[in-house]
Formats: structure tokens, sequence, C-alpha cells
């Protein structure tokens, strides 16, 4: 796996077009307050109607396509800061690599008469500071993959998932974290359904695995779990359970095991439906989704009951360690993996993952993200964690979500909704975050 490297990040929606940061780095490259010279230059500062701006800046590419056109050997990517250095010695001056950039990152200064480039400042770019609306961010997009990222994939390649399956890249990650020292429960789902139980007298988990019925999960994992301690062995165990086994029959054994306080980890991947049997309805099934058991026709427009909110549900056991999370923010993911982890060598850990299903939703497999992401702009999905000492409070929180119909038009699941559907989906999410919004006020309620 790559290594990860810093970058400078740019949210259009934060700029307001002043131009700090230019000067900054004018003044920190040149010695002059010449903005045609800065090496971060932001576009439709003049007469930009709709008030959007862009960026122009080296994004210090992986596969930098300025290194490949340049004749000379000037640029190189350096292997340790990830920062694709210009040689003035080697320089013919030719500007290939000005063609070659896709960004405009790279540009020709016109009084030295070479090109010139973002070199983010060894580490302190200069125009990240100067931007007082926070519209830059010096960051490392996934530093998880630098720690993580020669960490054994514990379930064996070739699983059988749908393509583009969001459960099997959060399988994987999951049990990376988690670690070989596991049993694992995989109740009927997805997740036994790709082949994590194995096919065939083959095994597809390198951890013990076993496979409970649809209502016993949290009631066989707390045994397991009893019988190591009585022998001596810290061993973790883990359920990775569908939203329709945890919410709907599997939901007595589940609610046991956490009023008890049994020591595991119960993740539950959330894809809105009994999806690997023919993509029926849950009591997780938004209202309005359409299902094989909630069809569209002339006297049923997709499902009439909104969602059953489990996660809350399971604040109100007052578990040691309750959470939403999704695969679109990988980092608050693993955070909050690490945090279950913690909590369940005392206590009951609940950890809630929406997983867009890309058969049962009906959008391409390359959108798989957009969808995750969209839903935690508009608020239909939001990113929490709660223990009874620290209360709940939100991980992502959004300010200014968008309309829900950004979300909804990504999936055919919701092509036929109508004005009022619509209208009933964006009432209940501003409800939802209201009702999460009164708990995040109260600091302590266990």
């Amino acid at each position: 796996m790559g290594r990860a490297y810093s970058t400078i990040a740019f949210d259009p929606a934060k700029c307001d077009g002043c131009g700090d940061c230019m000067t900054a780095c004018a003044q920190a490259k040149t010695g002059t307050d010449d903005i045609a010279r800065s090496r971060i230059q932001i576009y439709g500062r003049d007469g930009a109607a709709d008030k959007t701006f862009e960026l122009a800046l080296c994004r210090q590419c992986a596969d930098p396509k300025c290194v490949t056109v340049c004749p000379a050997g000037a640029l190189s990517k350096d292997g340790t800061s990830g920062v694709i250095g210009w040689d003035a010695s080697k320089c013919v001056d030719c500007l290939l690599c000005t063609v070659g950039c896709s960004y405009a990152g790279i540009a020709l200064d016109e009084t030295t008469g070479h090109v010139s480039k973002c070199d983010t400042c060894d580490g302190n770019p200069a125009c990240v500071p100067a931007c007082s609306k926070g519209a830059l961010k010096y960051i490392t997009t996934a530093n998880i993959y630098n720690e993580v990222g020669d960490w054994e994939d514990l379930f064996a390649p070739g699983l059988a998932g749908c393509q583009g399956c969001n459960t099997e890249l959060l399988m994987r990650h999951t049990l990376r974290r988690v670690g070989p020292d596991t049993v694992l429960a995989t109740p009927p789902g997805c997740v036994p359904g790709m082949g994590s139980v194995g096919f065939n007298g083959t095994t597809g988990t390198k951890v013990p695995v076993f496979h409970p019925l649809l209502t016993n999960t949290a009631a066989m994992l707390a045994g397991i779990k009893r019988q190591y301690k009585r022998v001596g062995r810290d061993v973790q165990a883990l359920a990775i359970a569908g939203d329709g086994g945890a919410s709907d029959v599997g939901f007595q054994s589940l609610s046991g095991a956490a009023e008890r306080g049994e020591q595991m980890l119960f993740m539950v991947v959330d894809n809105e439906g009994y999806m690997n049997t023919g993509m029926q309805r849950s009591s997780c099934t938004p209202y309005g989704a359409w299902t094989s058991t909630t069809p569209v026709g002339e006297t049923q427009r997709g499902k009439t009951q909104d969602a059953k909110n489990l996660p809350l549900i399971m604040v109100n056991h007052r578990c040691a360690y309750v959470a939403t999370a999704s695969t679109a923010y990988m980092e608050d993911l693993y955070d909050k993996l690490d945090k279950a982890i913690a909590a369940s060598k005392t206590g009951f850990a609940y950890l809630h993952v929406y997983s867009p299903c890309t058969t049962g939703w009906r959008f391409p497999s390359n959108l798989n993200m957009e969808v995750a992401r969209k839903a935690v702009e508009t608020n239909f999905v939001m990113l929490w964690e709660y223990t009874p000492q620290d209360g709940l409070h939100f991980t992502k929180p959004v300010d200014d979500p968008l309309p829900v119909t950004d979300y909804l038009k990504a999936m055919g699941r919701f092509r036929h909704l109508s004005p009022e559907q619509v209208e009933h989906i964006q009432k209940k999410v501003v409800e939802n975050q209201k009702f999460v919004e009164r708990m995040t006020e109260h600091a302590h309620v266990g």
C-alpha cells in the first residue's frame, strides 16, 4: 500500500476570494506583494457573478504528469516528503511541464523567465495561516494508510461481494484494525453471503468465525467470550451483522447482551434492508424507499413507515460505547473502532456503520463513496458517538446541510418519490437532527 503525503486542501465554499493567500505566497517566495508571482492562484475573483472560486495549485500528484513530460529531468518527486521538486540547473525552459499539469499548478514566472510551482514551504505553507476563512488546510489525507497499510488483511482475497460492495470494504478495514486475536460472528446476511464463512470446505476469514442464526448472534458471542475468559484468554469478541438481523428478529439477543454489559464489539452494517436475499425491507429501511417487499405501483409508492433509529435505541441501553460511522470518513471510522475496542474490554460496544448498497439501492458502483458522503452532507446520516461519561456529541457536524434531494436523486430506489414524499423525508431529517442536537446539549445523560 502506498504512502500518504501531506497536501494543501481547498474548500471553495469557504473562500471569499480575498487573495490573502496569494499575497502571503508572493511575499514568502519572491519577497514582493506581486500576486501574479504567487504559486497559488484563486480564479473567479474578478466579476464572478456566482461568487464561486477555483484553485490553481500544484497537487504534488502521486503520478505527476509534469515529471513524465519534462525532457531535461528537472522535475522529480521526493519519496520522503511527496513534494515535486524543480531543479533550475537542469531546466531548459521548454514549458512542457505547464502543458502536462491538469491543475495549472506549474506556470511561467515572467519576471524570472522560469517556471515556478508550490514546494509547500518545507512543510509549513505560508498561504494556509494567511487564509482567515479556513478555506485552506494543510492535511495528510490518509494517515490511516501510513499506520495500518502493512497490517494483514484478515479476509481472504476473492470474496464474492457485488461489484463496488461497500460492506466488503468495511469488513476488511474493521478486521485489519481489530487484529488476529478475534472470534468473529457473522449471522445470515451479506457478510457471510459473500463468503466470509467460506465456500465448499474453505474458509474466507483468517480468524475463527461462526455463523449463528439471525436471532441469537449476541447471545452466542457472549457465551464464547465468557468461555475464553474462563480459560484465561483475552480474545476480542466481534460481531459483524446486517441491519435486518440486528434491528428485527435479532434485536432481543442484541438488547439482552447490551443490557448485561457483555464484553464485545457489535458492529451493524446498515445497508437498510435484507440485500443478499432479494432486497427486502427491514425496519431500518427509510420511508419511501423501493424494495422488493415495498414495491412501487398504482397502490403503493415504496415503504410507508419511517426507519427505526437503532443506534439511538442502543444509547438508551447505556452501552459502554455507541457510535455511528461511514466509510466515506475513514479516519473517523478508525478512531471510533479504537474507542469501541477499548470499551469492549469492560462492557458492550456498539458501532452502527452506514453502508450504501450498489445493487439494492440502484446506483452505479463507482458512486458508492459519493452516495455515502452525500448522506452525511445532507444530515440524512449523522455521525456521532456516545459514552455514559461524556454523553453524546457529533464527530462530523454539518452546520449548513445540503437539501436531502441532493442525496435522494443519486439512487434509483427513490426515483419515484412525489414532492410530498420528499417533503416528508426532509422534515424527518430536520426532526432527527434537532432530536440528536438536544441530546448533545446534555453532557451527561448516563
